[in-house]
């Protein structure tokens, strides 16, 4: 009976570490709501952003008709701002006519293409 006590005392101190090591962490940056006060607010705004494409340039006009399948058209003399596999690469100002989802914009700067994204940011 003797030998097997270390035994048994080694299985107990097995357990007891493995228990110990089961809680649940606590980190300091989810403990604690910032600054000490209740849990912090989240603010939720819509999206008011234009988007939309290129459908047609015209290279010797320096035009472009643009397409926003959303209904959302932006106003005449608005900026926006194309993208060719999302790098920036022209300006253009709205100006008109506007048949259904399209309208017409002026190149201001850059260069269009057929499939650009247009935003206004």
């Amino acid at each position: 009976m003797k030998q097997f006590v270390p035994l048994m005392l080694l299985v107990a101190g097995m357990f007891a570490a493995g228990c110990a090591s089961n809680q649940p962490s606590k980190s300091p940056a989810f403990s604690q709501p910032v600054g000490g006060g209740s849990a912090p607010v989240a603010i939720i705004t819509p999206d008011d952003s234009v988007a939309g494409k290129v459908v047609l340039y015209n290279s010797d006009g320096r035009f472009a008709v643009l397409n926003f399948p959303d209904g959302r058209i932006p106003a005449a003399g608005q900026t926006l701002f194309l993208y060719h596999l999302g790098l920036k690469a022209a300006v253009v100002k709205i100006t008109g006519p506007q048949i259904q989802e399209n309208i017409v914009a002026d190149l201001i700067a850059g260069v269009a293409r057929v499939g650009d994204e247009v935003r206004n940011q």
